[in-house]
């Protein structure tokens, strides 16, 4: 027996995508922590006047070092999007990385939401596919707002891009040397478990053959056993009534039917 209306029942074709919606989570909540994390780039200085450790990490949001030579031991300077000096692919990334944030949040909902009609329900088929289509589209978006930042800033600092830093800073313009902080290599993960999602969720079919009797539950209508049962009792009611005649009143006995003869 077939689900009701001659739907099919979706809970067993979307393990797959319950990985994927764990996976996306997963990476959406990394793609926000690399958002907050400070070393996208590790800047060493040759002057150790201020910057006594040498080494200083620059973010997308903040510049920050740690001094025994200031009141406080770390210090860090917020870089906003409107700061002439921010190079180009900071700027971006402070727009796309949190595009991506936003973008993942509506993937994370439209896959949910995906899943609870998968659980749920066995109607609206089309409702289901087109929800795991969107999920899997938005996810994909986000890896790729994400990927297109870190790429560029990871590029920047392997050909030791400077950053006209204003003297409040108190960093130079010019590193030593730099080294992609360990930012850059949180946000390529999330953003790999993001696109690893939004493909599972992309090659998601709806089958088109119903389940069989063995995988559905079979209900049965009580009105309809009862009916069948009382045609049954009434088709057999003249038997039934002989044998209880029968029973009550007994039978001849053939030998003495036999014996009165003679």
């Amino acid at each position: 027996m077939s689900p009701p209306g001659g739907s099919v029942y979706l809970a067993h074709t979307a393990h797959w995508q319950l990985l994927g919606l764990m996976v996306g989570c997963s990476g959406w909540i990394l793609t926000m922590v690399t958002a907050g994390l400070n070393e996208w780039r590790r800047w060493y200085v040759s002057d150790v006047t201020v910057v006594t450790s040498g080494l200083a990490w620059v973010g997308i949001w903040k510049a920050c070092f740690y001094s025994h030579a200031l009141p406080t031991l770390e210090v860090c300077r917020n870089m906003g999007i409107s700061e002439e000096f921010v190079p180009l692919e900071i700027s971006m990334a402070q727009v796309l990385v949190m595009l991506a944030v936003v973008v993942g949040l509506a993937g994370n909902v439209a896959a949910s939401f995906a899943m609870r009609n998968v659980y749920h329900t066995v109607e609206n088929r089309d409702n289901t596919r087109l929800l795991f289509s969107l999920a899997g589209t938005l996810y994909m978006f986000t890896a790729w707002c994400s990927l297109l930042p870190l790429f560029w800033n990871m590029s920047s600092v392997l050909t030791n891009r400077t950053i006209d830093f204003p003297p409040e800073f108190q960093l130079p313009s010019a590193p030593v040397r730099q080294e992609v902080g360990y930012g850059i290599g949180v946000g390529i993960f999330a953003s790999v478990l993001v696109l690893v999602s939004g493909l599972l969720f992309l090659c998601y079919k709806v089958p088109n053959q119903a389940l069989t009797s063995k995988t559905w539950p079979i209900t049965e209508d009580k009105d309809a056993v009862c009916a069948s049962g009382l045609e049954t009792v009434e088709s057999q009611g003249p038997t039934l009534q002989s044998r209880g005649t029968e029973g009550r009143l007994g039978r001849d006995n053939p030998t003495f039917q036999a014996e009165e003869d003679l």
